[in-house]
């Protein structure tokens, strides 16, 4: 078996992220943009709208990646003391670069997940609601 593959045939949950892999067959038709998901996989159909990812990760992300970024700034202020042109050069496409690829990390590996484990809106346990 394919170590990139899990038991069902489908590529594990990291390279499946990594590379915007569909969940169901492998190919590389999860997203049509740089963060937005297509509506469905060119491949096999799955139908990729009845999964909700949510906008939770972005605030998430970018409260962590803020928190790393002026770390590093301050780091680099207190030991180089460059000019404020180095900072922004620096941390402006540091910044936007860290939010999104790890918000397309952080969506892609939810989606699958929620694809994994069937996970769907108002179900509890496998019930279909009250």
């Amino acid at each position: 078996m394919n170590e990139t593959q899990n038991e069902k045939g489908q590529p594990d949950v990291l390279p499946a992220a990594l590379f915007g892999l569909c969940p169901r067959c492998g190919q590389k038709t999860l997203f049509a943009s740089l963060t937005g998901f297509s509506d469905k996989c060119r491949s096999c159909g799955l139908d990729f709208s009845d999964y909700n990812v949510g906008d939770g990760p972005a605030a998430f992300l970018t409260l962590i990646v803020g928190a790393l970024v002026l770390g590093l700034a301050l780091a680099v202020e207190a030991n180089f003391h460059p000019p404020i042109w180095v900072h922004i050069l620096l941390w402006v496409p540091l910044t936007v670069a860290a939010v999104t690829g790890s918000l397309r990390l952080s969506k892609a590996i939810l989606l699958i997940l929620e694809h994994r484990n069937e996970a769907r809106e108002g179900r509890i346990d496998g019930s279909d609601g009250p």
